[in-house]
């Protein structure tokens, strides 16, 4: 097995109270790494099978400062219940319960019918709904402005990465994008069907975001800054 989990390791800080951490054992490590999961935290140290757990310790240990600043900007996990508040199309807005059959809106509260057990995945569903009528929009607009045409959109809840698109033309998008600004959304979906073109990264490719879609710096370092935090809500347990 490449990398096995080992029991969670506790680590003293300098202020007294203790850190956990996830103790992962790799063959294919060169050297000592620590992570900091930003969807929940959780801290993760891989040793290289030559290292001892004591002096992976000791590495942790060197680089508290480091692990404490990673950690602040941990804003937590969000069970979606009848209160929560949660960001659509990048405005906040409020889990209600709600009458009839179909979800509802109001400026700054969502409606959801049914008992409260199941509001995480109703709401899912009606953001997903969402999120493919939004990004099947841009992606038309786009793939317009290109004098291209991709050939399938599918929708997933993926964390490495917001959107993709193969060499047969078919995008992937993460329906999460419908909790972001709509200029976030717009700019992943320009981003993807200018791959139709570009399989690449090159300078010939951001030239060509640029020529469909405008100025696409800012989004990007927004997401860059604020994407993780999209990760924070769970809709079901």
């Amino acid at each position: 097995m490449i990398a096995e989990p080992k029991p969670m390791a506790q680590l003293m800080l300098s202020d007294g109270p203790t850190l956990s951490i996830d103790l992962r054992r790799s063959s294919r490590a060169r050297r000592l790494t620590l992570r900091v999961s930003q969807l929940d935290g959780r801290v993760t140290l891989t040793l290289p099978t030559s290292v001892s757990e004591c002096e992976a310790l000791q590495f942790a240990q060197s680089k508290e400062a480091w692990l404490r600043t990673h950690l602040e900007r941990f804003e937590g996990i969000v069970q979606v219940e009848f209160g929560t508040s949660l960001p659509f199309e990048g405005k906040p807005i409020r889990v209600m319960p709600g009458t009839g059959r179909r979800i509802t809106q109001s400026p700054d509260e969502i409606h959801v019918p049914g008992p409260a057990e199941h509001v995480g995945r109703k709401l899912q569903v009606f953001l997903k709904t969402r999120a493919r009528d939004r990004l099947a929009e841009a992606s038309d607009l786009y793939a317009g402005r290109l004098g291209k045409a991709f050939s399938g959109l599918t929708l997933r809840d993926t964390r490495s990465r917001w959107g993709s698109c193969t060499s047969k033309g078919r995008i992937m998008y993460s329906w999460r994008l419908i909790l972001a600004p709509p200029g976030i959304l717009e700019y992943v979906a320009a981003h993807e069907v200018a791959h139709l073109e570009q399989m690449n990264h090159s300078p010939a490719f951001w030239a060509l975001v640029e020529q469909i879609h405008g100025d696409y710096r800012q989004p990007r370092a927004w997401l860059r800054a604020n994407g993780a935090s999209l990760h924070r809500y769970r809709f079901a347990d």
